[in-house]
């Protein structure tokens, strides 16, 4: 990642609802932002808008210095990789040919993948201990086995900047964590270093993994900062409309809800 990415101004709506207004952040190389926030919020308007899919209703979204309007499709997919909320196998194909998909920006000429393409994948597939399921029917595959898959695929990109939209739905504890633990040394490994964007409801997670972090308030209005100044207590408790608050176990300390008398719906 040779330069950066940055929101200058941002404003995000949702038909005539305000999502945000003015958001601006600049994510850097070695950085892994989380994406925080109630249903509906914006979190996946704002990855969307990262990516270049759709237009914020003000404000720019400039990558390496340029705006990104003024990138052209094919180097847009070489400089950031996508992985979105859901996806949908039209027909079967094996796992591994799946995870090609994220080659295709690289490939030039008939469009075949040489052998260095193959090796990628198959690395990125090993890297999610998914190595195994190579020649698997994407369509036979567990829930928590396909979102491995399209984890994989974004990998494969091999893009400097990694948007991921709800990367650890379907998966159970351990792979949750494994899957950051792989997305935390890729953006410190390669011949350049990269970034990570991506959006997560665990809070816990997020506040081990990520860098920094934008949580959005559900009502027009979002923080942002370094993770454990912006996954607070007071941040979050405003954010999701519940009282949380933080414990500690040792050096550890997670966010869990309050669960009270005051609580009149449990």
């Amino acid at each position: 990642m040779t330069d950066s990415l940055e929101l200058v101004d941002i404003g995000l709506k949702a038909g005539a609802r305000v999502l945000v207004e003015r958001l601006s952040i600049r994510v850097e190389a070695g950085q892994m932002w989380c994406v925080a926030g109630p249903n509906g919020a914006g979190k996946t308007t704002l990855i969307d808008v990262i990516a270049g899919l759709r237009r914020p209703s003000s404000g720019q979204v400039e990558l390496d210095g340029r705006a990104l309007t003024q990138w052209t499709n094919e180097a847009l997919a070489r400089r950031r990789a996508l992985m979105p909320q859901s996806t949908h196998d039209a027909f079967g194909s094996t796992a591994l040919d799946t995870v090609l998909i994220g080659r295709h920006p690289w490939i030039g000429g008939w469009g075949w993948e040489k052998d260095a393409d193959l090796d990628i994948a198959r690395r990125a597939l090993d890297a999610l201990g998914i190595g195994a399921l190579a020649q698997r029917d994407v369509t036979t595959l567990s829930g928590g086995e396909r979102q491995r898959v399209a984890l994989a695929t974004a990998l494969c990109q091999d893009a400097a900047l990694m948007l991921l939209d709800e990367p650890l739905s379907h998966l159970d504890p351990r792979h949750q964590i494994e899957s950051l633990a792989v997305l935390r040394r890729w953006i410190s490994t390669g011949a350049e270093r990269r970034a990570v964007v991506f959006s997560c409801h665990d809070l816990n997670l997020a506040r081990e993994f990520a860098t920094h972090a934008v949580l959005f308030d559900g009502a027009g209005a979002a923080v942002c900062g370094p993770v454990l100044d912006v996954l607070t207590p007071e941040h979050v408790s405003h954010a999701f409309g519940f009282p949380l608050v933080l414990l500690s176990d040792g050096e550890r300390r997670m966010l869990v809800p309050r669960l009270d008398s005051s609580i009149e719906r449990w």
